[in-house]
C-alpha cells in the first residue's frame, strides 16, 4: 500500500518544541526504557541476538520442516510458475513514466513482482533445505516427488541468488514517486551517488536482511560475495543516508509524523540488526531507530485513533508494533512495549470492522480489507496483553496461508507462527462490537445488533482536512446492512501524481461535493486543519448520537451555522441523519471549489445542497423513499470467498417533500475503486426549496429492507 503523507496529525507541541530545540526527544519509548535504548547498554543488550530471533535460519531443519503444508501451497505454486522463467524488469522508462505523464503503478507494479518473487523463491529454498536435512524431501507441498531433493534445493537457491542480485543491480531501490532526482536535477534517471531513503528502499533492505538472517550460510556456500555484495549495498544506500542527514521528512523532527516513519524505521531495524557487522554502528543505528519509533508512539492519541484509518494502520501502527516485537526478541525482552499506547493501537482495527471484510475507510483508505494482511501479528499482540476481544478479531481475520505481499519479514513470520494454524482450525467470531467511539478523531461506530452483522452499523466522522491523506469528508456518514456498506465512502483511486501535488482536490473521491456531507452555496470544504467540525454531543454507548457542528469546515462565518446529528435508534432500527442550518452569508466561494471548477469560470451558487453517496444499486420510490439493495457490490464473505449472495437493503426516506432530488451517476473506470464497489457509486443531491435555503432543516432516516 504505497502513499505519501499530505498534511499534519495532530501532533502535541511538545513534541515539535522539543525537536526545534536539539534536546533528546522524549517519548513513551524513552521514559520506559531510558538509557537501556541507546549507548554501551543497548550494545550488550545485542549482543548474540540472532539466538534468540523467533524466525531461525534453515539450518534449524526442525522449524522449518514442521511448517504446515496448508500453509505453502499457494506461494509453491506461484513459485513453480515462475521458476527458470523471465525476472520482472523494471526499466528507466517505467521510472520515467511519473515525471513524463503522472503514472506511478508501470514502474511500482514491476518492482513489487520482483520482490514478491523473491519472497517466494526464498520461502522455497527454506523449505527445500529444511525439509531436506530433515530428511522429507519428497513432500509435494514445495517440488515434484520425481526430482533430485539436492537439485531441487540448489534450484531454489539459485533463483534467490539471482533476484538478491537483481536487487542489487537496481539503479534505485527509492519508488519513482518519491524520488527528489527530478526536482533536485530535472533527472528522470536515478542518481546513484544521492539514493533517497524512502518506503521502497526501506523494504528492499529489509528484505535482504531477512534473506541473509534465514539462509546466509546457504548463500556463502552456492554465491561467495553475495552477502557482501548485499551488505555494500544497504550500507551505501540505507544505513549511511540515515545516519548522516536529519532531513528526512519522514523522521518527524518538526512534530509532523505519519505512517513513513514506522513504515522505513521498522524496515532499517531489520537491516540494521542482520546486516550491519560492527557491534558499535548497529547499536547506533538501532538506537536512532527507537528514536523515531518513539516519535510516532508520542503523537498516537490515548484512544489509539489513526486519522489516517484502517487501511494505512496496517503501513503506520501494524509496523511501529512489528519494530517493537523485534526489538523485545533482540534483547531478550529487555525492552518490552507493555505501554498504553501499544494496548490502544492493538485495539483499533476490530474497533473500525463493520462486518465480513468491510471496514470503515477514512482518507485514502479501501472499506474492503486486502486479503493478505498479517493478521497473525496482531493477534500475538492482543494474546500478549491480554485483549480477548482483538484476538478473536485477528484469528476470525487471518488468511490461512500468507502471501508474498505480506513483504518477507511478514511472510516468515506468519508462516513460522504456531498459533496461526489453530486459529484455522477453530476460528472464533469477531467480537463485532456495539459502540466505538474515537474523540481524538470525532469517529463513532454504532451497531444495532453486537456480536452480529445483522441489521444497521452507522458511522459518523468529524475531524479536519488537514488530517494524513486527507479527504475532504468531515461530517460524513456511512450505513451498513447486514454488514454491507451502502451509504458509502468511496475512498482510495489509484495513485498517480496528482494524488499527492497541488491538484490533489481536483479528484473526485477527495471532493467532499462526492462524500456524504451538505454542500451549502456550492461550496466544497477548505483544505488545512483550520477546517474541521466542533462536537456539540457526544455519544454515549447508550446513546450513540453524535452532534458536529460543521460550518468551520466550509469558512462559514458570521454568525453561520450548520449542524449535523447521526444517531443510531436501536429499538426504532433505525438510522437518522439531521441537517440544521442558518447561513448568514457565503465566503469568498474561489477558496473552497476545486481548481477545475474555478479554471472554468464556475462560481458558487445560492444553491444548498446535502449529497448521499450509495454503493449497490439505487431505486427512487414514492416521493420522500428510495430503496438500496446490494447488488452489485462485489462484497466479500468471512472466509475471503467472494459472494453476492446478500438480499436485504435499507430503506432511505427524507421528510423535506419540497426537495428536489437530483441523481448522479459515477461510473468507475478506475480499477481500485470498481473492485471494491463494482460498476458504479450514485450520489443523490437533495436540494432545498428557496424558502429553506437560508435556514432550515432536513432529516434523512435508513432502515433495513424486510
Amino acid at each position: 500500500m504505497p502513499g505519501s503523507p499530505t498534511s499534519q496529525l495532530s501532533t502535541p507541541d511538545a513534541a515539535a518544541a522539543l525537536s526545534a530545540s536539539g534536546l533528546p526527544f522524549l517519548g513513551p519509548l524513552a521514559e520506559a526504557w531510558g538509557s537501556t535504548a541507546g549507548g554501551p547498554e543497548l550494545l550488550s543488550l545485542l549482543d548474540g541476538f540472532r539466538e534468540r530471533m523467533s524466525v531461525r535460519p534453515v539450518e534449524d531443519n526442525a522449524q522449518w520442516s514442521e511448517v504446515p503444508v496448508t500453509r505453502t501451497e499457494s506461494l509453491a505454486q506461484e513459485a513453480e510458475k515462475e521458476k527458470r522463467t523471465p525476472w520482472p524488469q523494471p526499466l528507466v522508462s517505467h521510472y520515467a513514466r511519473y515525471f513524463r505523464d503522472g503514472n506511478r503503478t508501470a514502474y511500482e507494479d514491476l518492482v513489487r513482482a520482483r520482490q514478491e518473487r523473491l519472497t517466494r523463491a526464498i520461502v522455497m529454498a527454506a523449505l527445500s533445505a529444511g525439509s531436506l536435512a530433515a530428511g522429507q524431501a519428497s513432500r509435494a507441498a514445495y517440488q515434484d516427488s520425481d526430482s533430485d531433493p539436492e537439485a531441487d534445493a540448489e534450484a531454489w537457491l539459485d533463483e534467490v541468488i539471482d533476484g538478491a542480485l537483481l536487487l542489487c543491480e537496481q539503479s534505485s531501490w527509492c519508488w519513482a514517486a518519491h524520488d527528489d532526482v527530478h526536482t533536485r536535477l530535472g533527472h528522470v534517471v536515478p542518481d546513484r551517488d544521492r539514493p533517497y531513503l524512502d518506503l521502497g528502499a526501506g523494504e528492499v533492505a529489509a528484505q535482504l536482511a531477512w534473506l541473509d538472517h534465514v539462509l546466509g550460510a546457504s548463500l556463502d556456500r552456492r554465491s561467495p560475495g553475495l552477502r557482501r555484495r548485499i551488505r555494500q549495498e544497504v550500507q551505501e544506500r540505507i544505513i549511511t543516508p540515515f545516519l548522516e542527514h536529519d532531513d528526512w521528512h519522514w523522521l518527524g523532527l518538526d512534530g509532523h509524523v505519519h505512517n513513513w516513519n514506522p513504515w522505513i524505521h521498522s524496515n532499517i531495524l531489520a537491516a540494521a540488526l542482520f546486516l550491519v557487522e560492527d557491534g558499535a554502528l548497529q547499536a547506533k543505528t538501532v538506537a536512532r531507530c527507537i528514536e523515531g519509533l518513539d516519535r510516532f508512539l508520542a503523537v498516537i492519541p490515548a484512544d489509539g485513533a489513526i486519522d489516517e484509518g484502517f487501511s494505512y494502520w496496517w503501513n503506520g501502527a501494524g509496523r511501529a508494533l512489528e519494530a517493537l516485537a523485534l526489538l523485545e526478541e533482540a534483547t531478550a525482552g529487555a525492552l518490552a512495549a507493555d505501554l498504553p499506547v501499544v494496548r490502544a493501537l492493538v485495539a483499533f482495527p476490530h474497533r473500525m470492522h463493520i462486518g465480513h471484510h468491510w471496514f470503515l475507510n477514512v482518507a485514502d483508505g479501501r472499506a474492503l480489507a486486502e486479503g493478505n494482511l498479517p493478521w497473525s501479528m496482531v493477534r500475538k499482540w492482543a494474546l500478549r496483553l491480554g485483549d480477548d476481544q482483538a484476538a478473536r478479531h485477528a484469528g476470525f481475520m487471518a488468511a490461512a496461508a500468507p502471501d508474498a505481499a505480506f513483504g518477507l519479514g511478514r511472510t516468515l513470520h506468519a508462516l513460522l507462527e504456531r498459533n496461526v494454524e489453530a486459529a484455522h482450525t477453530a476460528p472464533a467470531a469477531p467480537p463485532l462490537t456495539a459502540f466505538t467511539y474515537l474523540p481524538s478523531v470525532q469517529i463513532m461506530v454504532a451497531r444495532q445488533t453486537p456480536g452480529t452483522t445483522e441489521g444497521l452499523l452507522v458511522t459518523a466522522k468529524g475531524g479536519h482536512n488537514g488530517e494524513n491523506h486527507n479527504h475532504k469528508d468531515v461530517g460524513s456518514v456511512t450505513v451498513a446492512v447486514d454488514g454491507i456498506p451502502l451509504l458509502v465512502d468511496a475512498g482510495q483511486p489509484t495513485y498517480t501524481a496528482q494524488t499527492f501535488g497541488p491538484n490533489r482536490y481536483d479528484i473526485r473521491a477527495m471532493q467532499s461535493g462526492w462524500h456524504s456531507v451538505p454542500t451549502p452555496f456550492g461550496l466544497e470544504q477548505g483544505a488545512g486543519a483550520e477546517f474541521g467540525a466542533d462536537v456539540i454531543q457526544a455519544p454515549t454507548p447508550k446513546d450513540p448520537r453524535l452532534v458536529l457542528e460543521l460550518a468551520r469546515a466550509y469558512g462559514l462565518g458570521g454568525g453561520s451555522r450548520w449542524t449535523r446529528a447521526v444517531s443510531l435508534d436501536r429499538p426504532g432500527s433505525r438510522v437518522r441523519i439531521v441537517d440544521s442550518w442558518d447561513l448568514r452569508a457565503a465566503p469568498s466561494l474561489a477558496d473552497h471549489r476545486p481548481s477545475s471548477s474555478r479554471s472554468s469560470g464556475t462560481e458558487g451558487t445560492d444553491d444548498v445542497d446535502i449529497h448521499f453517496l450509495l454503493a449497490g444499486t439505487v431505486s427512487l420510490g414514492p416521493q420522500g423513499t428510495a430503496t438500496l439493495l446490494p447488488h452489485g457490490i462485489p462484497a466479500i464473505d468471512a472466509s475471503g470467498a467472494r459472494a453476492n449472495s446478500a438480499s436485504r437493503g435499507g430503506t432511505l426516506r427524507w421528510d423535506q417533500p419540497a426537495a428536489v432530488v437530483l441523481v448522479d451517476e459515477w461510473l468507475l473506470d478506475d480499477p481500485l475503486l470498481a473492485s471494491v464497489w463494482g460498476a458504479r457509486l450514485t450520489r443523490l443531491r437533495f436540494r432545498m426549496p428557496a424558502d429553506q435555503r437560508a435556514a432550515g432543516s432536513f432529516a434523512l432516516t435508513m432502515e433495513a429492507t424486510p
